[in-house]
């Protein structure tokens, strides 16, 4: 894992400044990079650090960032060349080879010849899967699951029956996908329970969160489409449809049978309520409650920001008032239009 910066420059389409034979076997922070390493900058409230960063080198975005420095490659995007090298240094793990003899595997199921199973991991009957695919330690694969090719599943994942996942997936420790969804209907005694009638598609390159929990449909399936990113324990409710290249950060609850457009963010901790529309390339951002249909593209936000606890209650206060306000407004208006009348 050392390469030289032409090596890493031609990784990433980038323009060598300084000794092209220069041997960098990590990546690291413009603070704490050392002269083996390659940092990048790409938020400009850092650009004090390139006059006092170790780095053997920067990823950076002009000749003039470049100046200050002894090695650099110059890109158009510092932050997007630092995620491609990431994938060059990742750490060596240990991997298990082939299928461990503890795993439970049905006579019905198919998995390919260069499959690799960890330990105690459980398939049932009439699975799918498909080459080049890692299942982690504990994990249980349910009746009539299909794993397309190349997938990393990691330990304690659980799939219920008849999932569908693509190819280049990426599923982290803790995440459960086609459960029953929040399915009942009232009666006078209590609740009676809908069985969930679909499943759940998963789209090619997914890489999903530890501790996510992605339901089933009601009777037709939740989908997830490709390249879809989503983060640690976010709640998809059932039937719920997310478009291509969407991403959402962690704590993100959405309810069922909303449909989410292709390109959007969904930042931390947002909610959006269940039977709604969001179109392509919306922001959410961290902490909104979404309760009616996005048509427009665009960035949202609701709630309030952070203030001093007396000046936030006294805000708070005000919001109570703004009916009232309102009303007497109005009032007002209709006084002013009568005198305007008469006179």
């Amino acid at each position: 894992m050392e390469y030289t910066l032409a090596q890493l420059a031609e990784k990433v389409q980038g323009r060598v400044k300084g000794d092209p034979e220069l041997r960098i076997d990590g990546l690291g922070t413009l603070e704490n990079a050392q002269s083996h390493e390659i940092g990048f900058l790409a938020n400009p409230k850092y650009k004090s650090q390139l006059a006092t960063t170790s780095a053997g080198a920067v990823l950076v975005r002009s000749d003039e960032l470049a100046s200050v420095l002894d090695n650099a490659i110059i890109v158009k995007n510092p932050y997007l060349a630092f995620a491609a090298l990431s994938h060059l240094f990742v750490p060596a793990t240990q991997k298990w080879v082939g299928m461990d003899a503890s795993c439970v595997i049905s006579d019905s199921a198919t998995i390919a010849d260069n499959v690799v199973l960890a330990p105690n991991v459980v398939i049932d009957d009439d699975v799918v899967v498909e080459a080049g695919c890692v299942i982690g330690a504990g994990t249980v694969i349910g009746r009539g699951v299909r794993i397309a090719e190349k997938c990393l599943i990691y330990p304690n994942v659980t799939l219920y029956h008849d999932v569908i996942i693509g190819s280049d997936c990426i599923v982290h420790s803790g995440v459960v996908i086609g459960a029953d969804g929040f399915g009942f209907a009232p009666t006078k005694d209590g609740w009676e329970k809908i069985n969930q009638l679909g499943s759940v598609e998963i789209g090619n390159r997914v890489e999903i969160g530890a501790n996510t929990t992605i339901d089933r449909g009601a009777i037709e399936n939740t989908k997830i489409g490709d390249g879809v990113k989503i983060d640690n324990q976010v709640q998809i409710a059932h039937n719920v449809v997310i478009g291509d290249n969407t991403a959402i950060a962690g704590c993100a609850a959405i309810a069922g049978s909303t449909k989410i457009g292709s390109f959007c963010t969904i930042a931390g901790g947002v909610g959006i309520v269940g039977h709604l529309t969001i179109t392509d390339c919306v922001h959410i951002t961290a902490m909104s409650l979404v309760s009616k249909s996005i048509l427009k593209e665009g960035s949202y936000s609701s709630g309030t920001g952070l203030e001093p606890t007396d000046k936030w209650r006294r805000s708070a206060a005000r919001l109570r008032r703004i009916d009232d306000m309102a009303k007497q407004i109005s009032k007002l208006e209709q006084q002013v239009n009568k005198l305007l009348t008469k006179g």
